[in-house]
């Protein structure tokens, strides 16, 4: 039986910063997809369970500055897939790295990633994907442990595993994100992938070279200090997932959990952070 989904279809002028904080609102709300448009943004949510007048907590939708409105209807799983496709183009990142769907055209790049998100997050439109990536592409990998958090679809997995890395665990709570990522590492061969479904409390005692965690901000604060026990000394830990304005709270808490701040990156008050254990 095909589980249904509610597609949200806002209207929203100025398209920015408010597409990018709508975005953020309702992901603390339980949305699991997004899609950006020339005129808004599609948003996606389970049916079963959701209560629309949870949209009444969206700070966003009551500033005047803002001119948002939206119409909802029911949409089935293998339905969103036709509207992606029909609002996705490939990613390129510093001319290294492209993400892009099967239906698109070889790019002459060092990493081609293939991505069929399927109602996960990460195709590298959003801001924070996107900082990411650059982030990796910076970054030795060879021969590298890898932990991927909150990995979506897989692709900073994926971009680990082509760049060197030796194994990836890759995880997320979502059980459709943990489906996809599997779907997207076996499409692009990278058998030293290992992808499981739940949150930090699965992770054993293994150690990384490198931790990724493009999650949340509330997320990072809380596991932070588990990304720290599970990362070697001299380890990399990238972040993101977070405002400009939410800097010093995670910068604080890396502080104290002995970690050293190597750099940022900011898109659209976005951030993308490097410490170093």
């Amino acid at each position: 039986m095909q589980e249904l989904f509610l597609e949200y279809r806002f209207s929203i002028s100025p398209l920015q910063p408010a597409t990018d904080i709508l975005i953020a609102e309702l992901g603390e709300l339980g949305f699991d997809s997004f899609v950006e448009t020339n005129n808004g943004l599609l948003a996606y949510v389970k049916k079963e369970n959701w209560n629309p007048s949870a949209l009444q907590n969206v700070q966003i939708l009551s500033k005047e500055s803002f001119s948002i409105s939206y119409e909802v209807s029911d949409i089935e799983q293998e339905n969103w897939n036709e509207q992606w496709e029909k609002n996705f183009d490939p990613i390129n990142v510093d001319n290294q790295c492209v993400v892009r769907a099967p239906f698109h055209n070889k790019p002459d790049v060092a990493f081609d990633i293939v991505i069929m998100p399927k109602m996960s997050f990460g195709t590298g439109h959003h801001e924070t994907t996107y900082m990411m990536l650059k982030l990796v592409l910076a970054l030795d990998f060879t021969g590298k442990t890898v932990l991927d958090m909150g990995c979506g679809t897989g692709v900073l997995a994926i971009l680990a595993a082509m760049k060197g890395a030796s194994s990836v665990d890759a995880i997320d709570i979502d059980n459709w994100s943990y489906l996809n990522a599997k779907e997207n590492v076996a499409a692009n061969s990278c058998e030293q992938i290992n992808v499981f479904e739940g949150d930090v409390s699965i992770l054993t005692n293994h150690k990384y070279d490198i931790i990724l965690a493009n999650i949340n901000r509330n997320i990072l604060l809380s596991d932070i200090p588990v990304y720290v026990k599970h990362l070697r000394k001299g380890g990399v830990l990238l972040l993101s997932g977070f405002y400009k304005e939410d800097m010093s709270l995670i910068s604080k808490v890396c502080t104290a959990n002995g970690l050293s701040f190597q750099e940022n990156l900011e898109k659209n008050n976005w951030v993308a952070s490097k410490y170093v254990f």
